[in-house]
């Protein structure tokens, strides 16, 4: 199992965060690509090695080719998303992190979602760290990531809405359910950004299993601080096969009095706040009245976010939730030639033999949309290809 590890010992940031990536291995000129197709203007990425307490690393800066005054709305940063080229996968990722934000700012500010107004998250250089994040994270294609306490720092920052105690209010919300540590820094070491990538990404925030490192990346923060190396680092590896299990949740509500159309929204909601699986099975109630049973699967510290949409957005008036151990194959993502170009090949494995092999559905999609074939066909011909028939 490929697995990242994160190691905020003096927090993250959206910069922090690219820098580490970009000190793992991710390509500086593949991810620039990618983000020219958000068809942004007005940045550049400036990336250069630097130290911190004598650990280099990798630093990142988004520079600004001229001064902005846009403050932009989810629904403005959604469409930035949707009108770009980017992959759907990546698109979908990055609506994620800034939902996070998005939620969060909403819960501050006592307002409705559409009328949160991002400042410092809506800015050019907060978009591309954001983005870039999704694009990193999917080209490395691991199968879990950890995260382990994370550094809030301490004292205030200034920000639109004037001078904030450190944790700023929203990343106080969107850490909730993450292991945290406060007053390491002297300064805010952990951002709303950066709060929301790992809240979003993370797959465990509990106990980190044994894995062997394959690489270590370190991302340069812009602070200086005497004591703590203003350093995020980041572990890429492999757990032993014997680490595929681990503890899970499951959350259920029985529901009767709803209307079906709701399920729709509800489960979009759920998987973006970070539900493992969201399924509906059909059942009968008290009085013979046929009801549905919603079934959540989530990893342990997440619960909470979950049950309150699932309360605020359901008719139900209350949940179970249920431990059990949730035991997954090993998989591993290849790149493979085929007659549509390089497809991703998704592999998967017990006990080091392989079981199942199948291409990415959502890359089929795409190739047959381009095409105008069907879909079927696409993926027959590259399963055939891969298998000599």
């Amino acid at each position: 199992m490929k697995i990242l590890y994160y190691d905020c010992f003096s927090g993250i940031s959206g910069d922090m965060n690219l820098g580490a990536m970009l000190d793992l291995g991710v390509d500086k000129a593949f991810l620039t690509g990618e983000l020219d197709k958000l068809g942004l203007s007005g940045w550049k990425l400036d990336v250069r090695e630097d130290q911190r307490h004598g650990i280099t690393g990798t630093k990142v800066t988004v520079k600004l080719t001229h001064h902005e005054h846009a403050h932009r709305h989810l629904s403005d940063i959604e469409k930035i998303i949707d009108n770009s080229s980017l992959d759907s996968e990546t698109k979908q990722l990055s609506k994620k992190i800034f939902m996070k934000v998005a939620e969060a700012e909403a819960s501050v500010h006592g307002v409705p979602l559409d009328h949160v107004h991002f400042h410092e998250v809506g800015a050019m250089d907060s978009i591309i760290d954001t983005m870039g994040a999704a694009v990193c994270f999917n080209a490395l294609k691991v199968d879990a990531v950890f995260v382990g306490p994370v550094e809030l720092g301490s004292g205030f920052v200034n920000c639109s809405h004037g001078r904030l105690p450190v944790p700023a209010p929203a990343t106080a919300e969107i850490i909730k359910g993450l292991q945290v540590k406060k007053g390491g820094t002297g300064f805010e070491a952990t951002t709303p950004t950066g709060a929301a990538i790992l809240a979003t990404l993370g797959t465990h925030f509990d106990s980190l299993p044994a894995f062997s490192v394959t690489g270590t990346g370190y991302g340069v923060g812009q602070k200086e601080d005497p004591d703590v190396p203003n350093l995020l680092r980041v572990f890429l590896g492999e757990a032993e096969e014997s680490n595929t299990g681990h503890d899970a949740l499951l959350i259920q509500c029985n529901i009767d009095d709803m209307n079906p159309e709701f399920y729709d929204h509800i489960c979009e909601r759920l998987f973006t706040n970070g539900a493992a699986d969201v399924y509906i099975t059909a059942t009968i109630m008290k009085k013979g009245r046929p009801g549905s049973i919603l079934n959540i699967i989530c990893e342990k510290g997440n619960e909470e976010t979950l049950k309150e949409i699932i309360f605020t957005e359901s008719t139900t008036v209350g949940v179970r939730t249920f431990p059990f151990r949730k035991d997954t194959l090993s998989r591993r993502f290849d790149q493979i030639d085929t007659i549509y170009g390089k497809v991703t090949l998704k592999r998967s494995f017990y006990k080091d033999k392989e079981v199942s092999c199948k291409p990415e559905y959502s890359e089929c999609k795409t190739i047959a949309e381009a095409k105008g074939i069907p879909v079927k066909e696409v993926y027959n011909n590259i399963m055939a290809s891969v298998f000599g028939r």
